[in-house]
């Protein structure tokens, strides 16, 4: 089995509240489906979530009341681009269920507090791909905070111990710093954890933790001996070379 991360800044336009990039979920799910693999599936909220719930400051944890709007906004938006995705499993006729971070973890001062991930297994066991997706959840200390599609992918990879884990970006690959900021940033192919740089040359940073969270979640799922890949998922073929093992353009991290 698999685990695949579809990164909001692929599957939505990040700069336009609510901009599905359809014909790129479309091919994704295609190149999914074409390698034949079992998988579990987590998406990123992109701009339908990180826009709202900047613009209420969800991540501050609940400070006034008008912040409810928000959470009832970044909540509804991001389960309508969980709904398109639905729907493209759907015509490429692979049985799915959607399974809502609010229905199975609740956090603490922002870090998860409790995770039941009894849905995924029977999803699994019954051939059908669980998918679920960033969103904002209960918080018992500060109200409510926001859950990164990436902390499911740790859960559910120290959980399952898949073959691999794939984060599917807009970026090639793991740079050794941001390479939309530094023209000569170099490119990691295959690297062991200690190789990976460090978190603040990486990237931007949003509601979720960006970049820099992203990478200690890897060096914590290869440090489980989970092989890690990290793909630009706007590069046609890309994706399923990684899920068949073929030659393409990406990070691999290697598990120890």
């Amino acid at each position: 089995m698999i685990v695949i991360k579809l990164g909001g800044s692929v599957i939505t336009d990040k700069r336009t509240e609510g901009k599905i990039r359809k014909r790129i979920i479309d091919r994704l799910i295609w190149e999914i489906k074409k390698s034949g693999e079992k998988f579990s599936i987590v998406h990123g909220a992109g701009s339908f979530g990180h826009i709202p719930a900047e613009r209420y400051q969800l991540h501050r944890g609940l400070k006034e009341r008008s912040q409810l709007e928000g959470f009832h906004l970044t909540h509804h938006s991001v389960r309508l681009l969980n709904s398109e995705v639905m729907k493209v499993l759907l015509k490429y006729h692979i049985p799915s269920v959607s399974i809502s971070p609010l229905c199975f973890i609740e956090m603490r001062d922002r870090r998860i507090e409790s995770i039941d991930l009894s849905k995924f297994d029977k999803a699994l066991s019954m051939g059908l791909t669980p998918v679920s997706f960033g969103d904002v959840v209960f918080d018992s200390k500060r109200g409510f905070s926001i859950c990164s599609g990436d902390d499911i992918v740790l859960h559910l990879a120290l959980h399952f111990k898949p073959d691999k884990v794939v984060f599917i970006m807009d970026e090639d690959g793991i740079f050794d710093r941001d390479p939309k900021k530094y023209r000569n940033a170099k490119f990691l192919k295959d690297v062991r954890v200690d190789e990976l740089p460090s978190a603040e040359k990486s990237s931007y940073i949003d509601v979720t933790g960006g970049m820099r969270k992203k990478i200690d979640i890897i060096k914590r799922i290869a440090n489980d001996g989970i092989d890690v890949y990290v793909v630009n998922g706007n590069k046609i073929g890309r994706v399923y070379g990684v899920l068949t093992g073929k030659k393409v353009k990406r990070t691999r991290v290697i598990g120890c």
